[in-house]
């Protein structure tokens, strides 16, 4: 592994291997399909069917509510994709087999039907599941040794990221606005494939990195010099039947949020001490994951016990900051297109524009 790694770093761009430049791409051209799509879902579904660029009407809180469910499984089929790429196929086949899954997925969106719609969302989020943890996964193999390099490859990455979502939301948002929603979405789709084919033509550039999972023996040349692990704290029988109940818990509220206010189907029809069946299925898994959290934590040697409480201290903070992240899919989408004023006119529109290619365009066009 560590010849592929060597080879990696006899080529070179900007002090990196070219491969990570591969990466850069890759993952730009998800990041412009992915929020390009993103930013129009809420706009289509809620847009007047008597428009000129005709959506579906569907009110705020249906659309929304499919949005919040969408959103959230985004976080959790990474788990699954990452545990699949370790186990069983590795990273690069997991990369391939995520762009493939979301390709499909924006092209079944482009076709504008119910059935597509869904299809389309559910493929979105098994491929991300795929795609998302792995490709920082091959970064992290890459720079294995070679640890002062790896914080400049993440910022060079993350660049990749940011200029993806810029020209996904402004592109695909031109052509939704201009020449309807399916062009959006399909532009959306076209990219996605064009991220897959260049990772897979690339792909015999990174030699063995991320072919196959790795045995904890081939992380290091040298047995002997591996850490020592503090000791294991195994999941009890109690263990994993609360995360098997506060997570069928967390997914019935997930499902049947959407479902009950779109299609009137309420998988949580029951009232308990005078709450509603879906808040009491929320309270009741947050207290038994916090049970599960809490004793787990409490098993551990002091050491790692004080490490996972200062984790949790920034775990809160990063669940606060991604709540109020993840408004602009919905509602700050809606606020900017019926409670904003978006026409700027006479020399304040001209110093904007000036200001903003400065700051946004030109940048992005350099480091691109």
């Amino acid at each position: 592994m560590n010849t592929d790694i060597e080879n990696l770093f006899k080529d070179k761009v900007l002090g990196h291997p070219a491969g990570l430049f591969v990466l850069f791409f890759t993952e730009m051209w998800e990041r412009f399909s992915f929020y390009g799509m993103r930013v129009l879902l809420v706009l289509f579904l809620t847009a007047p069917i008597l428009d000129s660029n005709p959506g579906w009407e569907w009110p705020r809180e249906h659309a929304l509510a499919l949005i919040g469910t969408y959103a959230s499984l985004l976080y959790l089929t990474p788990i699954l994709g990452g545990y699949i790429a370790d186990k069983f196929i590795g990273y690069k086949k997991a990369i391939i087999i995520g762009c493939a899954i979301m390709t499909l997925g924006h092209a079944c969106m482009a076709l504008e039907t119910v059935w597509s719609l869904y299809s389309g969302l559910a493929l979105l989020v098994i491929g991300t599941g795929f795609f998302k943890p792995n490709m920082t996964a091959v970064i992290s193999e890459m720079y294995r040794g070679k640890e002062s390099k790896k914080d400049g490859a993440y910022t060079i990455f993350y660049m990749g990221v940011n200029a993806g979502a810029f020209f996904g939301m402004m592109l695909c948002g031109y052509l939704a606005e201009n020449y309807g929603w399916a062009w959006g979405f399909g532009l959306a789709g076209i990219f996605m494939f064009f991220g897959m084919l260049q990772f897979w033509l690339a792909g015999s550039l990174f030699g063995r990195i991320g072919d196959k999972p790795l045995k904890a023996s081939e992380f290091t040349d040298n047995v002997e010099e591996q850490e020592v692990e503090e000791k294991l704290n195994p999941f009890t029988k109690f263990d994993y039947l609360l995360i098997g109940l506060s997570s069928l818990g967390g997914l019935l509220y997930l499902f049947n949020d959407p479902l009950s206010k779109i299609e009137n189907i309420n998988l949580l029809d029951f009232s308990l001490f005078g709450y509603d069946g879906s808040i009491e299925v929320v309270m009741i898994s947050l207290v038994l994951f916090l049970i599960l959290i809490i004793s787990r934590t409490l098993r551990y040697t002091p050491v790692v016990r004080n490490r996972i409480f200062a984790v949790s201290i920034f775990g809160l903070f990063t669940v606060i900051f991604f709540a109020t992240f993840e408004q602009n899919l919905g509602t700050m989408t809606i606020f900017a297109r019926d409670y904003t004023d978006r026409m700027l006119t006479g020399s304040a529109s001209m110093v904007f524009k000036v200001v903003d290619a400065l700051l946004t365009t030109v940048p992005m066009m350099i480091i691109t």
